[in-house]
């Protein structure tokens, strides 16, 4: 199936995270398109299922996703879709800050009218390196209420590899399972 996967980045996580994405399904003898949301991505239009997946911050999606979405609901309402945010938050012992992040999610959809078949929550990384000095500092306080590291000359990377490979995999499975006209 032909798969196009977009994403919103800010620190380079998220790029990650979709490379890895396309490298699996790649493996799995889809044809995969991956765009970033700010380099004028094709439209969803002649494409099987698509991915759409972007960073946390503030509280909010990147606008470059929240504009894709915009622009291209109809069709995306219309495919198999998923929608991957990536955050800090989700990695939090406390379930209010994991039911927050979900909210988030939840309320992003909805607003913006996209049904995305999946929705997946994935910790991002506390790059430390990419960060001015004013994003250090706010992001280390907030690492250090969180009981997280503290070293602002390190990144720390909080993705779980194996939990997305999970993931697509299981997504390439409802995808091939939907091209055989099963349910």
């Amino acid at each position: 199936m032909k798969i196009l996967i977009v994403y919103g980045t800010m620190e380079g996580q998220t790029t990650k995270i979709a490379h890895f994405m396309e490298e699996l399904l790649q493996k799995e003898n889809h044809k995969v398109v991956l765009a970033n949301a700010s380099k004028n991505p094709p439209t969803p239009d002649s494409f099987d299922a698509i991915l759409i997946g972007s960073s946390i911050h503030l509280n909010t999606y990147n606008p470059s996703i929240r504009g894709y979405i915009k622009n291209n609901v109809e069709v995306l309402n219309k495919k198999i879709t998923g929608f991957f945010s990536v955050s800090m938050a989700i990695i939090s012992d406390l379930p209010e800050k994991q039911h927050e992040i979900d909210q988030i999610a939840k309320k992003f959809l909805i607003d913006s009218s996209w049904n995305a078949v999946e929705i997946w929550h994935i910790a991002g990384a506390l790059k430390f390196t990419k960060y001015d000095y004013l994003k250090k500092i706010t992001m280390r306080s907030i690492a250090k209420k969180e009981d997280g590291p503290i070293d602002i000359n390190k990144d720390y990377e909080y993705t779980n590899w194996t939990k997305v490979k999970n993931q697509v995999s299981q997504f390439s499975n409802h995808l091939k399972i939907n091209s055989n006209g099963q349910t």
